[in-house]
């Protein structure tokens, strides 16, 4: 008896030491020594003293960091918007850490093709006329793919601004980003009532804010900065039904409300702006031979270059790209001191007329690159192809000091809730992955 006594005793505290490591082990205030993966929905941000540099190498120091892998898959809002992604997932691991000033993060998203030239200028030899691909997929009536989207690879995060958005606790992404909300339409007489396809973004009352975050690699690769954007109500039907379904709550940062509104129908509030940064389209009209029909044509080009992007700085005085200032009856572009032939071979072509043949290694960008500046440059990017996929690493200070109350603040070390983005070459359908948590390791 004795025996079985002393037994007993020993298995009642192997039990509970047991419940004491496994309960000390989940508290989120642990220190990680070592790396822990976790495929659910909390990531944490372990506490540092040494910053990684930030260049889209994985450096040692990540590999403390515990992962997290998650599926993002393409929702179907039933407006047709995501039409020919329906059912399309993509993983994505993401790793955080901070220290007393930044909090760091990690992001790696595999992709078999490197895609950053949006909707490129090509020429077509049978009709003589330049067009840009499409910048997501085209499909025929059967729902059958046309052509496949010429969208960049880009990622994205939304975060509760001082938690001003209720829905955003339980919903994370679909607090806004996904809201089709019916809304009557009083641009005609009578007014009459309409189902909203138009996929626009925003909270649900003035004091909703969102931050979001937008990596698109071609600024981290060039410039070195995420585009810091913010979500707001923007008169959103919840305020009023003129606007209906029409209201868009994004923005950039530091752009706000200018106490004014559109004089027309949906008499949207209008915004201060700010054209000095981002980016432009690079596109013009001309007439053919200087006296015929008016056709569309690329505004710069860098002659011969193979790079898949345009930067401000190569349109300005002494850059390195000349303006197009004619085109030919056949295509050819010319401007001050020299003209490109498109028809002498495929460099300027689509490569085939399958809905998935590439294009030539010239086909000319139809974006021209600036770097974002104050509030929209808050997030240090470094955005790196492997050649299997894109590794994202950024970082930004856990109080930007923003008094707008566009940014999300960390320092307080409070769990923070958050949605994730994957878009794979489209401008504008993408996967998500709502409904997680960004946990502090004190």
């Amino acid at each position: 008896m004795k025996h079985f006594r002393t037994k007993y005793a020993w298995v009642i505290a192997t039990f509970l030491l047991a419940i004491g490591y496994f309960v000390s082990c989940t508290k989120d205030d642990q220190v990680l020594d070592t790396p822990v993966v976790l495929n659910g929905t909390e990531l944490f941000s372990a506490k540092i003293t040494a910053a990684p540099t930030i260049d889209g190498t994985v450096d040692a120091m990540w590999e403390n960091a515990a992962k997290l892998t998650v599926t993002t898959a393409m929702p179907d809002p039933g407006n047709g918007l995501w039409a020919g992604y329906q059912g399309m997932t993509y993983p994505v691991t993401l790793r955080s850490m901070y220290d007393n000033e930044y909090i760091y993060f990690l992001a790696e998203i595999p992709d078999a093709d490197k895609s950053h030239n949006v909707s490129p200028w090509y020429f077509d030899p049978v009709t003589k006329l330049w067009n840009k691909e499409p910048g997501s997929r085209s499909l025929d009536a059967n729902g059958n793919l046309l052509r496949e989207g010429f969208g960049k690879d880009q990622l994205a995060f939304l975060w509760n601004i001082d938690k001003s958005t209720p829905k955003f606790i339980s919903q994370t992404c679909y607090a806004s980003c996904h809201i089709f909300t019916p809304y009557m339409d009083y641009s005609t007489t009578p007014a009459v009532y309409k189902a909203n396809n138009s996929g626009n973004h925003y909270t649900n009352a003035q004091s909703e804010k969102i931050d979001m975050w937008w990596a698109h690699p071609q600024r981290g690769m060039v410039y070195g900065y995420m585009d810091d954007n913010y979500q707001d109500w923007a008169g959103g039907p919840a305020v009023t039904s003129l606007v209906g379904g029409n209201g868009n709550g994004r923005h950039f940062d530091d752009l706000i409300p200018n106490g004014t509104n559109s004089s027309t129908w949906p008499y949207r509030p209008n915004y201060t702006s700010d054209a000095t940064q981002g980016s432009a389209n690079n596109t013009q009209n001309l007439k053919l031979d200087g006296t015929g029909a008016t056709v569309a044509v690329p505004l710069w080009l860098i002659p011969n270059s193979t790079t898949g992007y345009l930067k401000v700085e190569d349109t300005l005085a002494g850059g390195s790209a000349v303006k197009i200032t004619g085109v030919s009856s056949t295509g050819v572009l010319s401007y001050s001191g020299g003209s490109i032939d498109p028809n002498t071979g495929t460099d300027y072509q689509r490569l085939g007329n399958t809905p998935t043949s590439g294009i030539g290694a010239k086909c000319i960008p139809s974006v021209i690159l600036s770097a974002v500046k104050n509030g929209r440059a808050d997030i240090t990017l470094s955005a790196v192809y492997t050649g299997t996929g894109w590794v994202y690493e950024f970082k930004r200070k856990l109080n930007t000091g923003d008094v707008l109350k566009q940014d999300v603040n960390f320092s307080s070390l409070e769990d923070q809730p958050f949605g994730v983005a994957v878009f794979d070459k489209s401008n504008y359908q993408h996967a998500i992955k709502p409904n997680l948590v960004l946990k502090f390791k004190k």
